[in-house]
């Protein structure tokens, strides 16, 4: 008899990741013989610099195979100081930096550590998906503003502010968005920082994308005057040098803040791979070469998969300004049976064979995300099922 666990409260508030839900979905698929188009996960599909993976090599063979301090060797936190300072003009020291496992333990630990019961958190849709969990899991409370999918999921300064109040603690910007793409103009960003400033709340910039901008120049908001009093970043190598399976991410913020985290990573994860450090500093100081080859070839994919999706009648998508996603609105499939995208989106892996992530992850009913991380022969497979499984062929 299968005995059952009374599992702590807080477990309830959070979901499984939707994202790795439909990539254990399609892999169970795969397992049982059928060829599955995978949309799902949010990898890029180039390996690692061969720089990188040799800066690693060497760390195991000088046995760098020990403890680390918990949020990451000095050498380390320079180099990804001195990095942010390089690309986006910031001037951070590295008690204010902190490395963990991933961006995702990043944000994870920037939550335990500022938001408290009934905490208030500003999150723009469509938002990635872990946002409204973690905010959950610390017992906070998420705030939702619309965005307007026919400006291209552009969230405003002037529709944030009605929805920060007494209660507010922190508002999330993630720019390049994932799952939209929607990229913030200077301009704005700056107003919505302004307002962050007024309201005396704190702004976490999640620049997890920030390098792959298929307009203008890479931009921090931290790089304001008297910023860092008021924004915290989450950081990751995962998708500029695809790194995902390395699990570095940082963190950039008031000392104060770091020293907090850090006491939670050492009774957590304590810390990162020591050999994954030696990797990202070999990332973050030598050749950025391989970043625009990348930034290219999704450029070149985006444009595919854009006018792919504009030539299925009454599909709508709106045009990524960054990130590597597409995220049509598909309610043109709805019929018998579908009557959201979840429905849709589970339709489609059954019926088609294809994995997309459902709009109800990033707040949405109407969408599913399409990551275009993987080669223009699968987006052309995976793109011929969806316009055949929409238009009912």
């Amino acid at each position: 008899m299968q005995s059952t666990l009374d599992l702590a409260e807080r477990i309830s508030r959070i979901s499984e990741s939707s994202t790795m839900k439909v990539a254990a979905e399609a892999d169970r698929l795969r397992r049982e013989g059928i060829d599955v188009v995978d949309f799902g996960a949010g990898e890029p599909d180039f390996p690692t610099p061969d720089n990188i993976k040799r800066a690693a090599i060497a760390a195991i063979d000088a046995n760098f195979t020990k403890y680390t301090p918990t949020g990451g060797t000095l050498e380390l936190k320079k180099a990804i100081c001195q990095r942010h300072h390089v690309d986006y003009g910031t001037d951070y020291s590295p008690a204010e930096c902190m490395v963990s496992v991933g961006g995702k333990h990043a944000i994870f630990n920037m939550m335990q550590a500022l938001i408290g019961h009934g905490d208030e958190v500003v999150i723009p849709v469509p938002y990635w998906v872990t946002y409204k969990d973690v905010v959950n899991y610390a017992g906070g409370k998420c705030v939702f503003v619309e965005s307007d999918e026919a400006n291209g999921f552009q969230v405003t300064a002037d529709a944030i502010a009605p929805h920060i109040n007494s209660r507010t603690k922190l508002l999330i910007i993630n720019s390049p968005n994932n799952p939209s793409g929607s990229v913030l103009s200077r301009a704005e960003f700056e107003r919505i920082y302004n307002l962050v400033v007024k309201s005396g709340i704190q702004l976490m910039t999640d620049e997890c994308y920030c390098r792959f901008l298929y307009e203008g120049e890479p931009f921090s908001i931290a790089s304001m005057p008297g910023a860092k009093e008021h924004v915290v970043i989450a950081g990751s190598l995962s998708k500029t040098y695809s790194m995902t399976g390395w699990r570095i991410g940082f963190s950039l913020a008031p000392k104060s803040l770091i020293d907090g985290m850090m006491k939670l990573q050492s009774h957590t994860t304590s810390n990162p791979t020591s050999v994954s450090q030696k990797a990202a500093i070999e990332a973050l100081t030598g050749p950025q070469d391989s970043i625009p080859v990348m930034l290219a070839e999704y450029r070149k994919r985006r444009d595919y998969v854009v006018q792919r999706l504009r030539a299925i009648p009454g599909v709508r998508i709106a045009e990524p300004k960054g990130a590597f996603y597409a995220y049509p609105n598909i309610s043109v499939g709805f019929r018998k049976g579908i009557s959201s995208a979840l429905q849709f989106s589970e339709r489609l892996l059954s019926e088609a064979h294809v994995a997309v992530v459902p709009g109800e992850a990033f707040g949405t009913t109407e969408h599913v995300r399409i990551s275009y991380a993987t080669s223009m022969t699968e987006l052309q497979r995976g793109l011929d099922r969806i316009e055949q499984f929409i238009s009912g062929r």
